[in-house]
């Protein structure tokens, strides 16, 4: 083991709030006249949810978005008041919390209006409500044949004065390729669907239906209001057809690891387990200790970029739980020299789009999975305009 006076952690993820602020702008300005909601689940991303939302509010997001209910809650207790949409839960799981915090619920079955019910009444307020129609993807939300149903359910309660129903949604499933032929048929039945609920008296404020890729590509499925995640963090939602610089989109997460040894081997030496790679001439390894117990994906093992000692190269051999082995040739590096896995990819180095298509998944992967015993810090880069 290696120990140095350096106070750097070994592992972290810098998160650039001003890059975050930088997308909403933008988004909101590609979405309008639709309101943006930033969707800050899975801890924003792994960017970390309260720092993101509170950027995303500071730069004009009128809606957060989160799946579940104990991210609603903390929101609210870190002070957040703005409207906030929740969308999955289970049944018998604790509503009253959420009613009392003034957050949007969502109702996919006239049980779960129910049981928004039975917590207004418990609380003593009038709930805000949501309904969700299944048009395509297959997972939450009424479908065709059950919708007027729900509909009819929602009315009783709204007649009853339990809740206020605020909006309509769904999900695309195919929005980040633009020419499916599911995304018309998916629109169309969204609109069939604020068709049933007009014709019977219900015509909420919000409607909304497009995710970031829709909000980019799909100006007729942005209603009232896009629900953008990946896009809000940085990373283009339509990777194949525009990069995040082409979408004037700035990646907010940067990961980097310091070596925690360097040591110079003869040719012929196995790398890591398996000795799937094998030096060809004498050479210096690197160890970086991060692995799949930091959520490093066991898939980058011989093929993910990074950049070390001022170089481009790839992970050499396989990752393993704690730590990773790269191959830095003859160029100069000592232990504590700084290793970046990916980042917005402005000086050089990879970035996460770049660990998605090396490792066969989508970035959404990467950044959402990083976490154990990498550090995350939040800054705020002082350039006007971190697009520059």
């Amino acid at each position: 083991m290696t120990t140095g006076s350096s106070t750097l952690p070994r592992a972290r993820l810098v998160v650039d709030l001003a890059a975050v602020r930088h997308n909403v702008a933008t988004l909101r300005a590609a979405a309008a006249p639709a309101e943006l909601m930033v969707v800050v689940k899975a801890d924003g991303y792994g960017h970390g949810m309260v720092e993101v939302a509170r950027a995303a509010r500071e730069a004009g997001a009128h809606w957060l978005g989160v799946a579940v209910l104990e991210e609603a809650l903390a929101l609210r207790a870190a002070g957040d008041e703005g409207p906030l949409l929740c969308w999955l839960g289970t049944p018998g799981e604790e509503l009253a919390p959420a009613v009392a915090a003034d957050v949007e619920l969502t109702a996919y079955t006239p049980d779960d209006v129910a049981a928004v019910v039975a917590a207004a009444q418990e609380v003593g307020r009038t709930a805000r409500l949501q309904l969700k129609i299944d048009t395509g993807l297959g997972r939450g939300g009424a479908t065709e044949a059950d919708w007027p149903a729900l509909v009819a359910a929602a009315l009783q309660a709204r007649q009853d004065g339990h809740v206020e129903v605020t909006g309509i949604w769904s999900h695309l499933a195919c929005s980040d390729e633009p020419e499916h032929p599911a995304n018309d048929a998916q629109e169309a039945a969204f609109r069939r669907a604020l068709a049933v609920a007009e014709e019977a008296g219900l015509r909420p404020r919000w409607r909304h239906l497009a995710n970031s890729a829709a909000a980019l590509t799909r100006p007729t499925s942005r209603f009232d209001l896009v629900r953008c995640g990946l896009a809000a963090y940085g990373l283009s939602p339509v990777p194949q057809l525009q990069s995040s610089a082409e979408l004037g989109l700035v990646p907010a997460m940067t990961a980097t690891a310091r070596l925690a040894l360097v040591k110079r081997v003869p040719p012929g030496s196995g790398v890591s387990y398996g000795h799937t790679y094998v030096t060809d001439r004498e050479t210096t390894l690197g160890v970086v200790p991060v692995g799949y117990a930091e959520g490093v994906l066991r898939s980058a093992s011989g093929v993910a970029p990074l950049l070390a000692a001022g170089r481009r190269t790839t992970v050499a051999g396989r990752v393993c739980m704690d730590q990773l082995v790269v191959d830095l040739g003859d160029a100069p590096a000592a232990a504590g020299d700084e290793v970046v896995l990916f980042g917005p990819g402005l000086t050089g180095e990879p970035t996460a789009e770049e660990w998605a298509r090396a490792c066969g998944t989508i970035s959404y992967e990467i950044v959402t999975r990083l976490g154990g015993r990498f550090t995350r810090e939040h800054v705020d880069s002082t350039q006007e305009d971190p697009a520059r």
